[in-house]
């Protein structure tokens, strides 16, 4: 895989009420490996401010770090097996979060890296959703296709 990447991130959590929320976002990144970690970085903006949030994602195969810098300021651990407290800065405050990490898949072909991650998730120690996180990265010049399951 090359370092130029296009990046599809699916979050999709299953509620208490039975109702199923889904975001799908595409941007451009960047990967790379280093001392046995593999790496996505990539900014992500959020709607009404012009500041990015400087994301990187640092995963192996049976976990992943995401932390994020800026508007937001989070590092989440997702850790298979392994429940996780963390606090969520936000412009509008602070949430302590939970995650609660049921299994991390990476796999990679060529010019394609999957990553799959389901997990339980908790704000301020109530239960929000199951949720599952589906990314895949391409080299730029390939076109991030539906993220596989």
């Amino acid at each position: 895989m090359t370092k130029d990447v296009m990046i599809s991130i699916r979050g999709l959590q299953f509620m208490d009420d039975d109702s199923d929320d889904e975001i799908e976002t595409v941007q451009r990144g960047q990967y790379y490996e280093k001392n046995g970690s593999r790496f996505l970085l990539f900014d992500e903006y959020m709607e009404g401010f012009q500041e990015p949030a400087k994301n990187i994602m640092r995963f192996n195969d049976n976990e992943m770090t995401l932390t994020k810098r800026g508007l937001i300021n989070v590092q989440l651990d997702f850790e298979e097996g392994k429940k996780n407290l963390t606090s969520y800065r936000t412009p509008f405050g602070v949430i302590m979060l939970g995650v609660d990490t049921h299994s991390v898949q990476v796999s990679e072909t060529g010019d394609e890296l999957l990553l799959n991650i389901e997990y339980t998730l908790e704000a301020d120690y109530q239960f929000v959703a199951d949720c599952r996180i589906a990314v895949c990265a391409k080299s730029v010049g390939q076109r991030p296709e539906e993220v596989h399951e």
